[in-house]
């Protein structure tokens, strides 16, 4: 078993080719589980573990922060935290008027997810969602304070428009500041127009790490969901039904092809899709069962030939 990590971006982060979507601890996974799944997750020899202060807060009697706490717990018993790369975002709808970029608001999220985590460090620090309200200067400005206090490491980007990714990039370089070093998109076969319409040139030039939310398009991709029929499943089945269109499954016959010729399953397949193109650093995918879990682990290990990555890129073209 090799998992070879990879350079996040012009960061000096190591980090291996999937990282775990922490949206399920505190939600599907309670903390047991989701110590079991961090367990075997980092046992198998990856480092890399994504979360945002926002997760769950859609569950009800939730908070939000439930996620980075029992991460957090997870840390303090298991240790070697300086082997592990942590993301977390910022930004979000935390109610009471708690969301935003500003100033004032990134310095009062940073300690709240520190001590939820149990930190005094936080790898990638990334906004989470765009804040038109507050100039990308005052922003990349803030994010620099807390590199330069050791509190975080890295800063990245997930849900803002690119052009506000290039002018904060812009006022970094301008000022001797670090810029936004990733990108975390919403990426995957059925959803790529969007990342390669509007980001991937962005990526390129400012030389950006990539990793993909919804890698498996909520479990689409895994191809237990064939028909209406199917979504009754899981608790994310609701968000499924748009995938079930012509071209919904037509990816899934090419993926069920490739899964066929490789000895693998669909979602092993669609994670090793994502890995042979140039620009994605990392997926992220979450995992509530051991095979699930043993799908990521192997994902990351499957070379695709380039006729399977040619008809995978065919059948979910846009």
């Amino acid at each position: 078993m090799t998992t070879n990590k990879r350079i996040l971006g012009k960061s000096d982060l190591h980090v291996s080719p999937i990282a775990f979507g922490g949206n399920v601890f505190g939600w599907t996974l309670d903390k047991q589980q989701s110590f079991r799944m961090l367990d075997a997750f980092t046992d198998a020899g990856f480092n890399f573990i994504d979360t945002a202060d926002t997760y769950s807060t859609w569950v009800p009697g939730n908070q939000g922060g439930e996620s980075e706490t029992i991460i957090g717990q997870w840390l303090k018993e298991h240790g070697k935290r300086d082997e592990l790369i942590i993301a977390t975002k910022l930004g979000g709808e935390m109610g009471a008027g708690r969301k935003g970029l500003s100033a004032s608001y990134i310095h009062e999220a940073v300690e709240a997810s520190l001590k939820r985590l149990g930190t005094d460090y936080i790898d990638l620090y990334q906004s989470h969602y765009d804040d038109p309200e507050t100039p990308v200067d005052e922003t990349i400005e803030a994010f620099n304070v807390l590199i330069k206090s050791g509190k975080v490491r890295y800063i990245g980007a997930s849900n803002l428009p690119a052009d506000r990714i290039t002018e904060s990039n812009r006022f970094a370089a301008a000022n001797g500041f670090e810029g936004y070093a990733s990108l975390q998109p919403l990426y995957n076969l059925y959803d790529r127009q969007l990342f390669e319409a509007e980001y991937l040139s962005l990526v390129q030039a400012e030389g950006l790490g990539v990793i993909t939310y919804y890698a498996l398009a909520s479990g689409f991709l895994s191809g237990k969901y064939r028909n209406e029929g199917d979504l009754g499943q899981s608790p994310r089945g609701g968000g499924v039904k748009k995938y079930l269109d012509a071209r919904g499954l037509r990816i899934l016959d090419a993926l069920d092809q490739v899964a066929g010729e490789s000895m693998a399953s669909p979602a092993q397949v669609a994670l090793a899709w994502q890995l042979s193109k140039p620009y994605v650093t990392a997926p992220i995918a979450s995992a509530t069962s051991e095979q699930q879990l043993d799908d990521l682990i192997a994902a990351a290990n499957l070379d695709l030939t380039t006729e399977q990555v040619v008809l995978l890129d065919k059948a979910s073209a846009y």
